[in-house]
C-alpha cells in the first residue's frame, strides 16, 4: 500500500502550478524559451542543493568538458559511477544535479563522476552522445576498469545512458559492469499511450517531452537506436536495472525496453513505482518508496561491481 506521506508529496509535486499562481500546468511549444526553462530547473534544484556530509566535490575539466567528482568518505577509489544528467536533452548541469546526485554517491558509497554535455537545440544530436562516450572513454584512459564502471542517469539521462551501451558495442569499446536508468527516455517518438494516458498525474510540462524530442534529434529521425535506444539491437548488453513511476509519461519507455531487453538475453531486472511519479528514487529520504528504491539500487550497483572483483576483474 501506498504510503500516506508519498500520496502527500506527490500531489503537491504534480499540483506546484498552482504555489505560483496558474490554474493548469504549463503547456510547452517551440515559442516556449528554453533559456527561462533552464533557469526554473536551477531555482527548483536549490531547494535540494544541500550536500551530505561525508561528500568531497572535486572540479574537473575533461577535454573542455565540465565534470566534478563526488567522492563518499571511505569509498573504493577503483569503482566509480559515471552519472548522466537529466533534463529532456536541453537543460542540466553539475550545479542544477549536484544535490541529487551527491546522494546518489552517498547513499551507494562510490565514488561519482557527473558531467556537462551538450545541450539542445543548440547542439543536436549526436553531440551530447559523442560528449558522453568521450568522458567513458577518459575514464577508461585514467586508468579505471570497465568491470568497475557503473554508468547511471535518470530521465533523459537513462535514456542517453542506455544509448551509450548501443554506442560503445557499436565502436567495440568495452562495456561497464552495469547500467542503472531512472525513469529512462528510451522512445523519443512518444508513441506509447502513456504520453496521453498520464498528462494529468506526472510532473511535466504538457506537450514538453514533444519538443525536447524534436530539439534533440534535429534533422534527424527519432527512431534511430542511439536517439531511441528501445529501437536498437539489445543484445550482449549488461546487466541493467531501470525503475520507473507508474504516475509518467515515460513509464512505458522503461517498461518496454526492459521487455525487448529480456527477449534479447540481457540481464535486466524492472521495478514499477506504483502511484509513484517521475525519477522518484532521487526523492529519498522523503518518503518510504523513494528510499526503499534508493536502497535497491545501491545494491545492485555494489553487487555488480562486488562480483566482478570476485573474479579478479
Amino acid at each position: 500500500m501506498q504510503s500516506l506521506k508519498s500520496k502527500i508529496i506527490n500531489c503537491l509535486l504534480r499540483n506546484r502550478h498552482l504555489f505560483q499562481g496558474k490554474l493548469k500546468k504549463e503547456i510547452f511549444d517551440f515559442n516556449t524559451s528554453i533559456q527561462a526553462f533552464r533557469e526554473q530547473c536551477e531555482k527548483s534544484a536549490s531547494k535540494y542543493a544541500k550536500i551530505p556530509d561525508g561528500i568531497k566535490i572535486k572540479k574537473e575539466n575533461i577535454d573542455g568538458i565540465t565534470a566534478e567528482w563526488l567522492i563518499p568518505d571511505g569509498a573504493d577509489s577503483d569503482n566509480v559511477i559515471l552519472y548522466v544528467h537529466g533534463g529532456g536533452y536541453v537543460s542540466g548541469s553539475c550545479n542544477d544535479h549536484r544535490g541529487f546526485v551527491s546522494k546518489f554517491a552517498k547513499n551507494c558509497n562510490v565514488t561519482t563522476l557527473q558531467f556537462e554535455y551538450r545541450l539542445a537545440p543548440e547542439h543536436p544530436f549526436p553531440e551530447g552522445l559523442n560528449d558522453s562516450v568521450a568522458v567513458y572513454i577518459w575514464l577508461l584512459d585514467k586508468g579505471f576498469q570497465p568491470s568497475n564502471i557503473v554508468i547511471a542517469g535518470e530521465s533523459a539521462g537513462g535514456g542517453l545512458a542506455l544509448a551509450m551501451l548501443l554506442a560503445l558495442k557499436e565502436q567495440n569499446i568495452s562495456m561497464p559492469a552495469a547500467t542503472v536508468a531512472i525513469s529512462p527516455w528510451t522512445d523519443l517518438t512518444c508513441s506509447s499511450d502513456s504520453y496521453k494516458t498520464k498528462n494529468k498525474v506526472s510532473l511535466a510540462p504538457m506537450n514538453s517531452w514533444i519538443i525536447f524530442g524534436k530539439y534533440y534529434a534535429g534533422d534527424n529521425p527519432p527512431n534511430l537506436p542511439l536517439i531511441s535506444p528501445l529501437f536498437g539491437d539489445l543484445r550482449q548488453l549488461p546487466p541493467i536495472f531501470i525503475n520507473s513511476g507508474e504516475d509518467d509519461e515515460l513509464f512505458e519507455d522503461g517498461e518496454k525496453f526492459s521487455l525487448k531487453a529480456k527477449k534479447a538475453g540481457v540481464d535486466i531486472t524492472f521495478r514499477a513505482g506504483k502511484g509513484m511519479v517521475h525519477c522518484y528514487p532521487l526523492l529519498a529520504p522523503l518518503f518510504k518508496e523513494a528510499t526503499e528504491a534508493m536502497q535497491e539500487i545501491s545494491i545492485f550497483i555494489n553487487r555488480q561491481i562486488g562480483k566482478n572483483k570476485k573474479k579478479g576483474a
